[in-house]
């Protein structure tokens, strides 16, 4: 039997102080009013058991930072007065239980339909559409509208402001996502994005709009309340994979650096991976990243103590096993059995 000598100790890291080392990892649950993106006490209670159980982080599900952002039925947002009022009792809950939520703003670019967005188009870097279609709206991805300039500005402005907005209703801090072939990453990927601007060229280049929206929410409520999330795959195409890994990665933190940022969180499907030459991801982020990285990928609390006790991450989030066991921490240290997620039981499905 394994002993746990990182995995259960409480950690300091930035703004955020963590009874464990261990986080919720985002899934998208859509409980939300399908019409106004308001939640109500059963994501109230939802979190709460989580956070009751000792979870160090919890990352809430994605959450929309304006009508145009939204790619599934359900999902909540934090762009309007009524949204953020409903969000205050889920993190009143979370903190009464001792824990730390952060809200996980999200825009899904390309990856919507004008069924979902008021007859409006999915916005995108450029007009390319993409593979497949829409989760749980059963539709086929549009082509969307290639982003103008002061497109970008506004929508800049509107992950600042759901930042703000998140601080507003108790949130402890914010994670950006800017992973798995959403907006942010559509501008990052050399096959989504097009652009012969600023916003594209070489994958330098097109981490200019990403450190544009890192930059924004950091100004808007402090780096140390910050979190980005990235990955080399997408939903579209999860086994899209960078070409060189470790080049990737160099350019990456490079420009993480740049905008002062302080915790990231990459993200894999599996963590263990091979992605190149023998590493998995997170052993080559760390030879260029000494700050927080969160971990996540299909792990189990063996595999993520190892993942600890190695130092490639400071934090080990944890997915779909929170979904089918709300005490998977009291069941981890005492030796019990957990129940196997079964994808029909826990509908809606994740993603």
């Amino acid at each position: 039997m394994i002993k746990f000598e990182k995995l259960f100790q409480p950690t300091n890291i930035e703004a955020f102080d963590l009874h464990t080392r261990t986080a919720m990892a985002p899934m998208t649950r859509c409980f939300a009013d399908p019409e106004t993106g308001v939640v109500g006490q059963d994501v109230v209670d939802y979190y709460r058991r989580r956070a009751k159980d000792g979870i160090g982080l919890i990352i809430s599900e994605g959450i929309v930072i304006s009508e145009r952002a939204k790619g599934n039925p359900g999902v909540p947002g934090i762009y309007t007065q009524e949204q953020i009022d409903s969000w205050k009792p889920v993190t009143e809950a979370v903190h009464e239980e001792g824990g730390t939520i952060i809200a996980q703003i999200w825009h899904v670019g390309r990856l919507s339909h004008s069924g979902l967005i008021n007859g409006h188009k999915p916005q995108a870097p450029s007009a390319i559409a993409a593979q497949g279609q829409v989760p749980r709206f059963r539709k086929p991805y549009e082509e969307p509208e290639e982003m103008s300039k002061e497109d970008i500005k506004e929508v800049v402005g509107q992950y600042a402001q759901a930042a703000k907005n998140a601080i507003e209703a108790g949130f402890d801090g914010v994670e950006i996502h800017g992973a798995h072939g959403y907006l942010i990453d559509q501008f990052n990927s050399d096959w989504s994005n097009k652009r012969t601007d600023e916003y594209g060229g070489d994958l330098a280049q097109r981490l200019t709009f990403m450190k544009e929206v890192i930059s924004a929410v950091i100004d808007a409520i402090g780096k140390e309340r910050v979190v980005i999330r990235f990955s080399p795959h997408k939903l579209d195409k999860p086994d899209y994979r960078w070409d060189d890994t470790e080049k990737a990665i160099q350019t990456y933190t490079k420009a993480f650096k740049e905008t002062g940022i302080e915790i990231i969180h990459p993200s894999m499907l599996d963590f263990y991976e091979d992605v190149q030459n023998g590493q998995n991801l997170y052993e080559i982020t760390r030879k260029y990243w000494d700050g927080p990285i969160i971990g996540v990928g299909d792990l189990t609390p063996e595999s993520a103590e190892k993942a600890l006790q190695a130092g490639w991450i400071d934090v080990a989030a944890i997915g779909r096993p929170l979904i089918s066991n709300p005490d998977y921490l009291h069941r981890i240290k005492n030796d019990d059995a957990l129940v196997e997620y079964d994808a029909k039981k826990h509908l809606p499905e994740l993603i």
